[in-house]
């Protein structure tokens, strides 16, 4: 019979097992209803003599997945999290967790703090909030490292790594795992648990595993040197150390404290920031919610070069078949082996067998011809960024597929309202940007032609995310979002190296800000003849100055490509370890004479500020077209897809926090210093200064 009901939890006795079930779609979330439901169902579960154990359970498609973080920004409502979950702890008599989906942070805290926890085998683990900026506040860093040992709690918390069921159950997270009837598999297990005695066993009265002594420390240099700038992760570690070096009350207290201190941080503000931008670039405009989806099982990449092999792993790595169609049996040997070679990576790091490295590369079909893709239901195009080539390739597949089947181009600089013009079916026509090395890199920028049908974009979009990607949708521009905001940056790191700074003075001021990498060893890296060739391709609408300053022609001329010959901005040795070069040197020196420059000494805070601010005032012209829906959208491209602090909050929320009135002085002066056509304030920034607004109100 029922016993309780509220909104968000029910309870029902079950001879003497009582079912307590919380149902707040869509995920469960821990907000204040679903708290208050749980400690009334404790309550009457203490208080029913009759009742010998309680099995915790929710509707839907998962277990509790975590904190309601739309209350993070407001005065929290008894009871705490914290409360309720001590209340489970102490309770008088068995509680079972019966999971299933996924128990992340709050979630994974509360089954932690039930007496035993069953599972289904799909289910997964994990307390993510180091993600958020913030760190378990309700007993997770106490609890885990006691059930499944200090080694490995410490890694799931400071990484935010989630395990599945299988790993649970070797480490001891969960007791038992049922079949895939969770209600029966659970109500089984409470029935032994009663049989055996009903014993409680509490996680928080269970000794502390043994560890090495160096854990700490080790684990401490790890994180600094992997999450570098991050805050939470070195947090974590003193949290588990102090969960395992001082008794369990006191390191409860501690662990809150830090919690709290965490959650109003800027890093959490922002990484919450991103959390919720990522969600909402997934709103499409004029694309309901609900839209149907075409069905895809197969796809054709056209272009075998490394951007199509990339797409291609992607596809098969998701489960998709794949025809990869190139110009010669050459190219498309090179295209085979060099997908065989990401997979044996793969298979060298432990992630993949060779049985499964098989399976995918059966899914792969080689071929030089378009027939036979009349079962293909979408292609992709990503061949050389020629207007004459592409328009061909789109010719072909025009009269090879279906009239349903999608056609993207990987373009990511062309006008795709004159691509999809090429088409005789432009409403199935958009664009999937994919960045190198696309088995890598997480961001796509999805791009909507004028005439995209609405099913065409939610299905791209689908596909983005069923590749494991982060998609964004931009509108037509030279560039899209990403790449066009790059060249601002790129531009002024030239302009820098004109003027009398380094490369080395330059990479080190914005790896320092938070970049992997500076633009001059990545140049190195991607290798100077891809510069000069991407550079070559935009000259046409480049200014007088920026075709002027052919820095990078000039290093191509003297053989100087990167590290793959040993020197491009930089000279490297047998182990490609960077080193300032006398040569590099003398080629800027001979640059700047030609051009009659007299060099002079560039203060650190103007190459962070001409780098940053180009970006940012780029980004507002973006807005002001349309290019991008969201300054949240901009956020998540930049810091999914090209290294922009995730800590940060994006440059959109940097800009917000800087003030945009101090921006927009910055840009009037380096307007004077530069030229007014490269750093006059976008209109945006000129109105949001004067209202005394930012990107975000």
């Amino acid at each position: 019979m029922t016993e309780l009901l509220t909104q968000a939890v029910s309870l029902v006795a079950l001879g003497d097992i009582m079912v307590a079930t919380a149902d707040n779609p869509p995920v469960n979330a821990l907000s204040h209803s679903v708290r208050a439901g749980l400690s009334d169902a404790i309550s009457a579960f203490e208080k029913n003599d009759a009742a010998r154990a309680m099995i915790l359970v929710c509707a839907g498609r998962t277990f509790f997945a975590g904190a309601d973080i739309r209350e993070f920004a407001k005065p929290m409502r008894e009871p705490l999290l914290g409360e309720v979950i001590a209340r489970l702890d102490g309770c008088t008599k068995p509680v079972i967790a019966a999971i299933h989906g996924t128990a992340l942070g709050g979630g994974l805290e509360v089954a932690l703090a039930c007496s035993y926890r069953v599972a289904v085998a799909s289910a997964r683990f994990g307390l993510p909030e180091v993600k958020l900026g913030i760190l378990p506040g309700a007993g997770g860093s106490l609890r885990l490292p006691r059930l499944i040992g200090v080694e490995a709690a410490l890694a799931m918390i400071s990484e935010g790594r989630q395990i599945d069921a299988a790993e649970a159950a070797r480490n001891g997270l969960i007791d038992a795992i049922v079949g895939s009837d969770l209600a029966d598999g659970a109500l089984g297990f409470a029935r032994r648990i009663i049989d055996a005695g009903g014993d409680i066993r509490r996680a928080s009265e269970l000794p502390i595993p043994s560890f090495h002594s160096a854990l700490f420390e080790t684990a401490r240099a790890s994180m600094r040197k992997r999450f570098r700038g991050y805050v939470a992760p070195q947090k974590a570690v003193d949290l588990v150390e102090t969960a395992v070096t001082m008794p369990f009350a006191d390191a409860g207290e501690r662990e809150y404290a830090t919690c709290k201190e965490l959650l109003g941080s800027p890093q959490s503000k922002a990484l919450r920031h991103l959390f919720a931008a990522e969600r909402e670039a997934l709103k499409i405009e004029g694309v309901p919610a609900d839209a149907s989806l075409r069905d895809i099982r197969k796809v054709a990449v056209v272009g075998p070069g490394t951007m199509g092999r990339g797409i291609a792993a992607c596809l098969l790595d998701a489960g998709l078949s794949v025809v990869l169609i190139g110009l010669s049996d050459e190219s498309l040997g090179k295209a085979r082996s060099g997908i065989a070679r990401i997979y044996e990576s793969a298979l060298k790091r432990g992630s993949l067998s060779a049985e499964e490295i098989e399976r995918r590369l059966s899914r792969l079909t080689l071929t030089q011809s378009y027939d036979g893709l009349a079962d293909v239901d979408l292609a992709v195009e990503a061949v050389t960024e020629q207007r004459d080539v592409k328009a061909e390739v789109f010719g072909k597949l025009d009269a090879a597929l279906r009239d349903d089947a999608i056609i993207v181009t990987n373009t990511s600089f062309l006008d795709i309202e004159e691509l999809a013009s090429a088409s005789r079916r432009p409403s199935n026509v958009a664009g999937m940007h994919f960045f190198n090395p696309a088995h890598v890199m997480k961001l796509v920028e999805n791009v909507r032609a004028s005439r995209s049908a609405p099913d065409v974009l939610a299905t791209i979009t689908a596909l983005a995310r069923r590749l494991g990607k982060t998609p964004v949708m931009v509108g037509r521009s030279e560039g899209f979002v990403a790449n066009r905001m790059l060249s601002k940056r790129t531009r002024e790191a030239q302009f820098l190296l004109e003027e009398g700074a380094t490369p080395a003075q330059i990479d080190r001021v914005l790896s320092g800000f938070g970049f992997p990498i500076g633009p001059f060893a990545l140049a190195d890296l991607a290798g100077m003849d891809i510069m000069a060739a991407a550079r070559a391709a935009r000259l046409p609408r480049m200014s007088d100055r920026e075709k002027s300053c052919n820095i990078v022609d000039r290093l191509v001329a003297a053989g100087r490509l990167g590290q793959k010959t040993g020197a491009g901005y930089y000279r490297y040795d047998e182990k490609r370890t960077a080193s300032p070069d006398p040569e590099a040197d003398t080629i800027l020196d001979t640059h700047r004479r030609d051009r009659g420059i007299v060099p002079r000494e560039i203060s650190d805070d103007e190459i962070l500020e001409r780098c940053l601010y180009a970006m940012v005032n780029e980004a507002a012209k973006i807005l002001e077209e349309g290019a991008a829906a969201r300054p949240g959208d901009i956020d998540v491209i930049w810091t999914s897809g090209f290294g922009f602090p995730s800590y940060l909050g994006g440059p959109m929320f940097h800009a917000d926090r800087i003030g945009i009135q101090t921006i927009k002085a910055a840009l009037d002066r380096y307007s004077a210093l530069v030229g007014r056509e490269y750093f006059q304030p976008a209109p945006l920034i000129e109105r949001l200064a004067a209202e005394g607004k930012g990107f975000y109100g």
